[in-house]
């Protein structure tokens, strides 16, 4: 560990492949982050105490070969389940991309999914509607004012990259409470920030969201992949002076845990 940084833990295991750029993309922020292997914090979950934040990250943990993010998901609420509720109450952060996202969910780390004990409507992350792979830019627009990962009503530009990116809910009711209570933290919208159909929403998600939230603000999970637009050339629309919409988002999360 780097002394004087916030330390930032990036959960890997069999099929993850966007830890090294996620790992990158804390660094460009000021972040001192490490790649650790899910079997290495199950043999050790208190070594959770020593990090402020916990990326999970894109790729396709145990190959997808139940569901997306079942597996490492299963593994998180039985053998870490507790020291992940005590590092959300100590106000850390947590961050799930891609196929992060589907494992917060099915953890029950986000509202609706597996495990959230206090909700009764159910949230799911399934494959897109027009059933092929997607991978290009998209917009997105901050819905909260809460979450210390976003700035309310920014438009960011990042990339997607999933087979299965909807989210979806299993009644009208889920929906409205997911908005009444201020959990809909990302929305896909078009570069003037509206809401289009696809192909502006590339998966065919429900209310056209494209990351969730818990209650705090603190639990964030999202399709698209901010680790991917953190340097001025990664964007090929943006000029070379502007910040990268990634960046700007992992900047935000280490300026909140040094205020900490």
């Amino acid at each position: 560990m780097v002394a004087n940084k916030l330390q930032v833990l990036v959960l890997r295991a069999a099929g993850t492949n966007c830890d090294a750029e996620t790992v990158h993309a804390w660094e460009q922020a000021g972040a001192a982050a490490e790649a650790v292997h899910v079997n290495r914090l199950m043999e050790a979950p208190t070594r959770l105490r020593d990090y402020q934040a916990l990326t999970v990250p894109g790729g396709f943990s145990y190959g997808d070969d139940i569901a997306a993010g079942k597996l490492l998901a299963n593994q998180l609420r039985h053998h870490l389940g507790d020291e992940l509720r005590r590092f959300v109450a100590d106000g850390k952060l947590v961050l799930g991309i891609c196929n992060g996202f589907q494992v917060l969910v099915k953890a029950g780390l986000l509202p609706g999914g597996e495990g959230s004990e206090e909700w009764v409507g159910k949230v799911t992350i399934t494959s897109n509607s027009q059933g092929r792979f997607e991978d290009r830019w998209v917009y997105l627009r901050a819905e909260v004012k809460h979450s210390p990962w976003l700035e309310y009503s920014q438009i960011l530009r990042v990339p997607v990259a999933h087979a299965e990116g909807r989210v979806l809910t299993d009644d009208r009711q889920t929906l409205a409470r997911l908005r009444s209570d201020n959990l809909v933290a990302l929305r896909y919208v078009d570069a003037a920030g509206r809401r289009a159909g696809f192909p502006v929403n590339p998966n065919g998600s429900i209310d056209d969201i494209a990351g969730l939230v818990d209650p705090t603000g603190r639990v964030l999970g999202l399709m698209p992949h901010p680790e991917r637009n953190v340097h001025p050339g990664h964007d090929p629309l943006a000029g070379s002076s502007a910040e990268p919409a990634g960046r700007r988002l992992f900047a935000r999360a280490v300026r909140f845990l040094a205020r900490a």
